[in-house]
């Protein structure tokens, strides 16, 4: 036999009325965490008990879901969260500005400027790295050159073989020219013979 319909209403004893709170809150922070880990839903909970105590669930930052939530209806960002943006934004500008002077600080002193006040162990790094760029600049430099010369000694040994094979076109084209040039000749002196064998006979 099924329970009957509860009436809804406020429980007037101040016990059982704590009660109910505290196992319904319970429930309630327990279904808002399955329903954002079972459906990926970003949720938040807030809820207030009679005498004033906040309780709260959010599956994501609970700033940053309200936020959305006041975007959504196109509702004000409240002046906490404008403010906590604002510190947010300036302390990045903050720790950006100094990263930018430690960088331009260290590239005054690989160029060897600024290093009066600089001691033993620090000139000693700013050597190291100097070594190091040297080093590598190097390394590049013979890679380029290395590779710029196999490139020079490939086209030499094109234009050698381009050249060994118009001499030999060319001894042949001189060849084949002398041939005929004999063949002429050779045409040319019988041919008195020739008429002298006919007069002959």
């Amino acid at each position: 036999m099924g329970r009957g319909k509860v009436e809804l209403k406020r429980i007037e004893n101040p016990t059982s009325r704590q009660v109910t709170f505290s196992k319904r809150r319970n429930g309630l922070l327990k279904k808002a965490l399955e329903l954002s880990i079972l459906c990926d839903a970003e949720v938040a909970l807030l809820i207030f008990s009679p005498s004033g105590k906040a309780y709260q669930f959010a599956s994501h930052d609970m700033h940053r879901t309200i936020g959305r939530f006041r975007d959504e209806r196109g509702l004000p960002q409240s002046s906490d969260q404008r403010s906590r943006s604002m510190e947010f934004w300036r302390t990045e500008i903050e720790e950006l500005k100094r990263s930018i002077d430690i960088l331009e600080t260290r590239l005054k002193h690989l160029a060897g400027e600024d290093i009066s006040m600089l001691g033993m162990k620090e000139l000693k790094q700013v050597e190291r790295q100097i070594k190091i760029g040297v080093e590598r600049i190097r390394s590049k430099k013979r890679r380029i050159i290395s590779e710029h010369s196999n490139l020079m000694k490939r086209k030499h040994r094109a234009l050698q073989e381009e050249n060994s094979r118009l001499q030999k076109r060319l001894h042949e084209l001189h060849d084949s020219y002398v041939r005929s040039s004999i063949s002429g000749v050779n045409a040319c002196n019988a041919y008195p013979r020739i008429l002298q064998h006919g007069f002959n006979h």
